[in-house]
Parts: C-alpha cells; sequence; structure tokens
C-alpha cells in the first residue's frame, strides 16, 4: 500500500474514553479501576498523555502526511489504550449476568454515540452543501454505514474494488477505526464473562484464566493479521479481525497487572524500581516517536510491524511513571498535554471532516496558514463538544432507566441513517432527471449536441462556456462500462489475488469473424462499443481483461509479490489462448498505472 493511500484510508480510531460516572470523574483524566494494580482510583496522567501523542501524530499525518510518515501509528497507540482501560473496568467489576452487560453497553453508548453521531450529522449537510455532486452517494453511503458502526467492512470490501478504491475520500472514513473498537466492545465483555465464569467453576483465580483466554485471542489475532496483511494489505488494514489483537495487548496487560487478592500482577510497573519504571517509560516513548518519523506507509500494516507501536504503548502504560528526577512524567503532566488528550476523541471526530470539506468550500487545497487554522477550528469544536455533548450524555439522569440510552441512540442512529438515506435518493432522482434530459436531447434532431456538433458546418454551433453538463456529473461516481457490471450480475474482470481469466463474448455464436478484445479497465470502456459494432456487422467479440493489470509478461509492482506473480502468470495465459485462438482481430487498450517489478 502505498503512502497516498493510506494518508486517506489510515484514519486514526476513536479514543476510547472509558471514563464512566461509576468512576471518580478526576477531572477529566483515564482512570484505572481500583483493583488495577495500584491502590485505589487514580488519574493516569501518563495514559492521558498518551492520548494526546496519538491524536497529535494522527492529526499531523493526516495535514503533513509527507512529514510525519509514520503518524499513522498512533491509531494503534489508541487501541492499546482502549484495550486496557476497558479490560480494567471489567475486570474490577466483572460482568456476571446480562444485566451487566447492558449497563457496561449503556455507558459505552452514552459516552461515544452523542458525539459521533451529531459530527456524522454534520459532515452529511456540510457534504451537501460544499462538496461536489459526484462525492454525495459515497459520502451518505460511508455515513449510514458508520452510523452502524460497520464502515470499516465498507470500506475493507472497497478497497480491493479497483474502481472504487480509486474514489476520493469521504469525510467520514476515519469513522472505520471507532466501528472497530465498537465491535471490539461488544463481544468483549461476553468474552471475558465467560472466561470468568470458567475460572470460577474449575475454582481457579478468574484472572488467571482471563489472561490466558486473552492471550489466545492476542496470539490467533495477530497470526491472522500477518497472513491476510500478506495476501490481501488493503482489505487486512481495515477489518476487525486483524486489529482484535492490538486492542487486546492491552486487556492482556490489564489482566496480568493485577495479582491474587489485589496485589500487583506480574507486568505491574509499581513492582519495579523507580528507576526502572522511568527508563522503562522513556524506551515506550521514544518507540512510539520512533515510528511515527521512520515508518512509511510502504511497509506492510498492520502485520508484525504493529507489534512495535503496540510495545511502545504497552511499556508507558505498564511503566506507570511516577514524577521522580527524570521522568517522562513531568512532561506529560503538562496542562496542555492534558489539556489535549481530554479532548482527543473529539478531536479525533472533527479534525478529518474538516480537512476535507474545507478545500471545497475555499475552492482551493489548503496551504499551510489554512491548515493551522483548520486545526485551530478543530480544537475549538472539540472543546465545545466535550464540554455540551459527551460530559452533559454522560451524566447518570441520562442512564436511568436502562431502555433510555438504548432508545435515544436508536432514534439518533435512525435519524442519521434516515437523512443518508434521504441524499442517496436526492442522488438516484437526479441521476434519473439527468438520463431523460439526455435521452431527449438524443432522440431529438438537434445538430449541435455531443459528437454532432463536430459535423455541422462552421459557424452553426455557438461556443457555450457554461449550461447543464450531459452526461450530468452526478452520474460519473456510479458510471461502469458494460464490463463491470452485466446484468447476470456478473463481471467481465480478471481481478486479484489469482487473476483467473475471465471471459466474456457477445455476438452470434455462428459468427464468421472473431475478435478479442484484451487489456485491462481502459479496455473494458471499449466492451459497450464492441458490441454495438459486433451486433451491427455480426461479429463475436471475447474478452480478455483484468482489474489493472497490464498485458505484459514482466512481474508488476501491485499490491504483494503474489498479486504481482499472479499479474504476469494472467498475461502470460492471456497471450497464449489469443496467440491460440484463431482471431481475426485483436483489439488491445491497457494504461500502466504501476512500474515493473525492479523499477521506479
Amino acid at each position: 500500500m502505498t503512502v497516498t493511500q493510506r494518508s486517506t484510508h489510515d484514519l486514526p480510531p476513536a479514543e476510547s474514553g472509558v471514563r464512566d460516572r461509576t468512576l471518580p470523574s478526576g477531572g477529566g483524566g483515564a482512570e484505572r479501576p481500583r483493583d488495577a494494580g495500584s491502590r485505589g482510583t487514580a488519574v493516569r496522567a501518563d495514559i492521558q498523555a498518551l492520548r494526546a501523542a496519538a491524536v497529535a501524530m494522527v492529526v499531523l499525518y493526516h495535514f503533513w502526511p509527507h512529514r510525519l510518515t509514520g503518524g499513522f501509528t498512533g491509531v494503534d497507540v489508541f487501541l492499546v489504550i482502549s484495550g486496557f482501560l476497558i479490560t480494567s473496568h471489567l475486570l474490577a467489576h466483572p460482568p456476571r449476568r446480562m444485566g451487566d452487560l447492558l449497563a457496561f453497553w449503556s455507558r459505552r453508548i452514552r459516552r461515544l454515540l452523542p458525539a459521533s453521531l451529531l459530527v456524522l450529522l454534520v459532515t452529511l449537510v456540510g457534504s451537501r452543501l460544499v462538496s461536489p455532486e459526484t462525492t454525495w452517494a459515497d459520502t451518505a453511503s460511508q455515513v449510514k454505514a458508520a452510523a452502524l458502526y460497520v464502515v470499516n467492512w465498507r470500506l475493507a470490501d472497497d478497497s480491493v474494488d479497483y474502481l472504487a478504491s480509486q474514489s476520493a475520500p469521504t469525510p467520514v472514513q476515519h469513522f472505520w477505526s471507532l466501528s472497530v473498537e465498537e465491535q471490539f466492545y461488544f463481544f468483549w465483555p461476553v468474552l471475558l464473562l465467560l472466561l470468568v465464569a470458567i475460572g470460577r467453576r474449575v475454582r481457579r483465580g478468574h484472572r488467571a484464566i482471563v489472561a490466558a483466554g486473552v492471550a489466545v485471542v492476542v496470539v490467533l489475532s495477530l497470526a491472522y493479521s500477518i497472513v491476510e496483511t500478506a495476501a490481501e494489505p488493503a482489505r487486512a488494514y481495515f477489518v476487525t479481525p486483524t486489529r482484535v489483537w492490538e486492542l487486546g495487548a492491552g486487556g492482556l496487560l490489564a489482566a496480568l497487572s493485577v495479582g491474587a487478592r489485589g496485589r500487583p500482577g506480574i507486568l505491574d510497573g509499581t513492582r519495579l524500581p523507580v528507576p526502572v519504571r522511568t527508563v522503562l517509560a522513556w524506551l515506550g516513548w521514544a518507540t512510539i516517536a520512533g515510528t511515527a518519523v521512520a515508518f512509511t506507509g510502504s511497509l506492510p500494516f498492520p502485520s508484525w510491524t504493529a507489534v512495535i507501536p503496540v510495545l511502545g504503548a504497552t511499556a508507558v502504560i505498564a511503566a506507570n511513571a511516577s514524577s521522580g528526577a527524570g521522568s517522562p512524567a513531568r512532561l506529560t503532566a503538562l496542562r496542555p498535554v492534558q489539556g489535549l488528550g481530554n479532548i482527543s476523541y473529539s478531536v479525533y471526530l472533527w479534525h478529518w471532516p474538516l480537512l476535507v470539506l474545507v478545500p471545497s468550500a475555499l475552492g482551493h487545497p489548503l496551504r499551510t496558514v489554512d491548515k493551522i487554522v483548520v486545526i485551530a477550528v478543530a480544537l475549538v469544536l472539540a472543546f465545545l463538544t466535550k464540554r455540551y455533548i459527551e460530559d452533559r450524555f454522560r451524566t447518570p439522569a441520562w442512564a436511568r432507566p436502562v431502555w433510555k440510552p438504548y432508545a435515544l441512540a436508536a432514534a439518533a442512529m435512525a435519524l442519521v441513517v434516515g437523512t443518508g438515506q434521504l441524499q442517496l435518493a436526492e442522488v438516484d432522482h437526479r441521476a434519473t432527471v439527468a438520463q431523460q434530459e439526455l435521452a431527449a436531447h438524443l432522440s431529438g434532431s438537434t445538430p449541435c449536441f455531443g459528437a454532432a456538433a463536430l459535423a455541422a458546418p462552421a459557424g452553426t454551433c455557438p461556443q457555450r462556456n457554461s449550461g447543464p453538463l450531459y452526461p450530468a456529473p452526478v452520474e460519473a461516481a456510479t458510471a461502469k462500462s458494460d464490463a463491470w457490471d452485466l446484468h447476470s450480475g456478473r463481471n467481465c474482470f480478471a481481478h486479484p489475488p489469482s487473476f483467473q481469466i475471465t471471459t466474456c463474448t457477445t455476438g452470434p455464436s455462428d459468427s464468421t469473424v472473431r475478435v478479442a478484445l484484451v487489456g485491462n479497465s481502459h479496455a473494458g470502456e471499449w466492451y459497450a462499443a464492441m458490441k454495438s459494432v459486433a451486433a451491427r456487422e455480426h461479429w463475436q467479440v471475447t474478452t480478455f481483461i483484468a482489474s489493472q493489470c497490464a498485458l505484459a509478461e514482466l512481474a508488476q509492482n501491485m499490491d504483494t509479490p503474489a498479486h504481482s506473480a499472479s499479474c504476469a502468470a494472467w498475461g502470460r495465459r492471456v497471450i497464449d489462448r489469443v496467440t491460440h485462438g484463431r482471431f481475426d482481430l485483436v483489439v488491445m487498450s491497457d494504461r500502466v498505472s504501476v512500474s515493473a517489478v525492479g523499477h521506479d
């Protein structure tokens, strides 16, 4: 995956924000439950600082992707924090029945949904007002998926669709990571409930059983992440199973931070001498900073490379450094750092929509001054959202009765999804009207419409610099050649990873003229014209076309070496089939969009 692709898709996850009103507020800090490795409940300033660092990395990366090339690893820091805090809370108050699960999910709803659904609704309206109409459908579809917390799977499917992967990023693509976390929050307490129940049944410490179970999940998810990233790197970046191990790593740290009877566990930093904790914390911070500076989009990710930032975040949390001489705690406790950590969730929510929409509103790409202003606006919006939305909905009044948060969440989600559906309906209506207008023009005798103007006598057709366009731009986002979307539900293209030859044939089977249409998507664009010619001339046309892969026997730089090898093998097979296919005519069209292996 290239750096450019990651800059549009590798968006930061939602800050975990597990501060609940069931715990002391601590001024908006990152609490740890009473038995999670410390005596009493305290604000974890180091975790707030991790949040601040993570969101700063992601924001700077999105605004200046070529300056902080590894800023996308802030995602992984967020995930570790989420896993640690959520698991700590669940182990401090182990769920034992359905009522406990409902109470947990109620807190997550009140913590995360009000701000996120507000941003989705505002973004959808803003997109309709300032974005090109060619983007409306994609934005509306992704807003709907984001409101239902499944947009990461939508983006995963789009990432392996050659045409969809070329679309401009929508202002809500960053919700993919929030979707991952919400899915984690759904199944993780159920898993812990089962593990705790097993521990009690076998009469062993439930923390040991939880730690063992979480370790198994971490190992399996990491293994899957490595395999899937090697096979389908674009898809692997978004899907939940490749990310669970990062959340689980934080959860495993939480499970191992407390031993029997609440004593410090083997990974509790308070067991270590202060100088050792200080060194461990600095090593963790240095590791995180190193990935932000040294990593690039060319690395396989998440895969095994994500282990490095995950270990860095884990080291900082485990060290729980005290404010001694030389400790990073003196820097992490600074008020601006803590303040940014406190509003990091809302900063994450607002920064990307502003980055995508403001250039459309201004009519030009963001300059340095523009970017600084946009970041400042994001910080102001984040502060207001934190104060008037996040904190307000987290008060106990919104938690009673138990069904209230669920009913309000369902209503708010329905509002966002319904608004998105209205936007899609408008796009469909505009497309239908445009098609009718185009058909009316084509059926008329206007000599100056379309290509006919080229054949009109000189001076007959006046030059026009404004007016409606035909076909309408709104149709551009969904317009595909017949080769992409046949009525049979299949398409004519060979696709990665295997690039198996897929052919389509049109024209009479008894034709005496056989034509081969060969190439990649640019050949596919000729399929409709070739079908028209075939019907008129009584020809038979057979396609040999692939998605992105150009017809050549050399290896091309595809997403993975395996894809490159499969593409080259497809080229050899097609050349053989066409050479021995007794075709009367071969029509070839390619756009070489990637370089050959070994060349820039």
